[in-house]
């Protein structure tokens, strides 16, 4: 909503140019950012992934859904984050960081299912792997945008406020 005041007005119906503390103007493509990170942080984090995935609290999604985030919009499923640097990626540093985490989370995907129960991808010998893959990604992501990388994650419904338009 945008404020309308009088020409006097110090009040200048501006936005917020920060998203829960992530800037919106500098990076055109902000809400496929924030699901991607959102994605990553899951995916990062080890201890959340047993506290909230495998103990099936609600309001995270699963490891499914986190991957579907990391590339529903992005497609980086089929090509390189390299070619959304400037619009969702900063530079190609962490357009690569993310390529690396999420080849290395498909490739489990791949071989347990998209259907397969949590512990099937925290006891993959590769899910260690693939959780400093995204660690790596979303801690440049995150201190990209000024923000603490541990924090812990946010639920899929803050995620859905803080992406309104």
């Amino acid at each position: 909503m945008t404020v309308q005041g009088s020409e006097n007005s110090s009040r200048r119906g501006r936005r917020s140019s920060t998203m829960g503390g992530m800037p919106l103007n500098d990076m055109p493509w902000w809400r496929w950012r924030s699901n991607v990170r959102s994605a990553l942080h899951m995916l990062s984090d080890p201890v959340f992934q047993r506290e909230v995935w495998l103990a099936g609290v609600d309001g995270y999604g699963d490891v499914t859904d986190a991957v579907y985030r990391l590339v529903e919009d992005t497609w980086l499923d089929s090509w390189s984050a390299e070619k959304y640097v400037g619009t969702i990626f900063r530079d190609s540093q962490e357009a690569a960081l993310v390529d690396t985490a999420v080849l290395r989370v498909l490739r489990i995907m791949h071989q347990v299912g998209p259907d397969a129960p949590v512990a099937a991808y925290l006891d993959h010998s590769g899910w260690p792997d693939a959780v400093r893959a995204a660690r790596d990604a979303h801690v440049r992501m995150s201190v990209s945008d000024g923000e603490d990388p541990d924090t812990p994650p946010k639920s899929l419904d803050v995620l859905r406020i803080l992406t309104r338009s």
